[in-house]
């Protein structure tokens, strides 16, 4: 901070985070230590390159003032980011109740036996801070949310351990399934093996019957052979399936 007689000024130094074409700004507080109104006027050894917001005015007693310093938007950066630019602040004591449309060029010419402060300040570029980097906010069952890509398109160790397990509670799943299913069909099969049994010793016993009365084919008789040969055609079609 720079304290003369009528004003304090910070900063020292104009610091600006350097980045090709784009406007930057920085900001100067002025704070005006006297009972008195203080004009100032602020000058720059590149005048093109910069805006002053605003470049003349009045500070109030005990008061302070903000003035915005904007470069322009630059298509080359400077050689090892050195800035030679530098700007001249100052001040002198105004009359009562003055405003900045009273501030005139004579005010700061110090042949005219007026008491002009000033303050030299000088640029200096920063670097830019950086972006954060992106992260990804949804996750997908399994995988961990702070699981990203890397810049060959390439899923991270931590996805690819994820998707693998994934795929294997899929597999295990159909695994399963066909179990269930082959469970299920192997008691259909035995089921209809004991059924067959069951009628081919009915149909035995038909035709010892049959034969012992010497008449003819009885209506049951026909019926369990037209249930066997349907056992049959069931059984047969499991036994594929398996």
């Amino acid at each position: 901070m720079s304290t003369g007689e009528l004003l304090s000024i910070e900063p020292q130094e104009l610091q600006f985070p350097f980045e090709l074409r784009k406007q930057i700004s920085c900001s100067l507080n002025l704070s005006n230590k006297t009972d008195n109104y203080v004009a100032f006027k602020v000058k720059t050894t590149n005048p093109k390159k910069y805006c002053v917001r605003p470049n003349t005015g009045v500070v109030l007693p005990r008061s302070t003032c903000n003035v915005i310093v904007i470069m322009q938007a630059q298509k080359e950066a400077p050689p090892d980011m050195q800035c030679n630019d530098k700007f001249l602040l100052q001040s002198v004591v105004a009359s009562p109740g003055a405003t900045a449309k009273d501030i005139t060029s004579e005010m700061f010419n110090k042949e005219s036996e007026h008491h002009v402060e000033e303050c030299k300040l000088r640029v200096i570029y920063v670097a830019a801070p950086r972006p954060p980097s992106p992260v990804r906010e949804g996750s997908e069952e399994g995988l961990s949310p702070r699981a990203s890509v890397s810049d060959n398109g390439s899923l991270n160790a931590a996805e690819s351990v994820s998707r693998t397990r994934l795929e294997q509670h899929k597999h295990q799943d159909n695994s399963d399934d066909a179990k269930s299913l082959i469970f299920k069909l192997t008691e259909e099969k035995n089921s209809a093996i004991q059924q067959n049994k069951r009628l081919q010793q009915e149909l035995d016993l038909l035709r010892r019957e049959s034969k012992r009365g010497n008449g003819g084919i009885p209506f049951m008789y026909v019926i369990l052979v037209g249930l066997v040969g349907l056992v049959g055609i069931i059984l047969g079609y499991i036994l594929k399936t398996t």
